[in-house]
């Protein structure tokens, strides 16, 4: 990670940036900025702050719309696929108990992902520098 200061800060702020995409998709899935890691990205269940508190970055412009419910979904049936089979298979249960258990499991998935998804989200498009993020790296070692 490299040290970087905000060029319309008087200097004094120093956050590390993420050297890796990765780093920076975890920073967001964890509910952290995606640029200096220390900031809440949240400050409300999936209400994201207009700003950085530690690094003042501008998370306003984030257009983190459905794609968030989209990964959601698929991770969540993706994940279910396999429990739904192992009970219809594996036990003699009823449509109604099978829904009873199946879909309580689903709604709990689904809630549990939608903030970390959003943060992930948010995290890539400041990475690529879309929705009014500017592109930032971390400074590469010289060969």
């Amino acid at each position: 990670m490299s040290l970087s200061t905000d060029p319309t800060d008087d200097g004094n702020a120093r956050y590390a940036l993420p050297a890796t995409l990765i780093a920076c998709l975890l920073r967001g899935v964890s509910g952290r900025c995606p640029r200096c890691g220390e900031g809440s990205l949240f400050r409300k269940w999936l209400k994201p702050v207009d700003a950085c508190d530690h690094c003042q970055l501008d998370i306003s412009g984030q257009r983190a719309d459905d794609l968030p419910a989209y990964i959601g979904i698929f991770v969540t049936g993706h994940l279910l696929a396999p429990v739904i089979i192992a009970l219809v298979t594996g036990f003699a249960l009823s449509a109604m108990a099978l829904l009873a258990i199946v879909i309580p499991l689903a709604v709990i998935m689904l809630i549990g992902l939608l903030q970390p998804s959003k943060g992930g989200v948010i995290a890539l498009q400041w990475w690529n520098g879309m929705h009014g993020f500017r592109k930032e790296r971390a400074e590469e070692p010289p060969a």
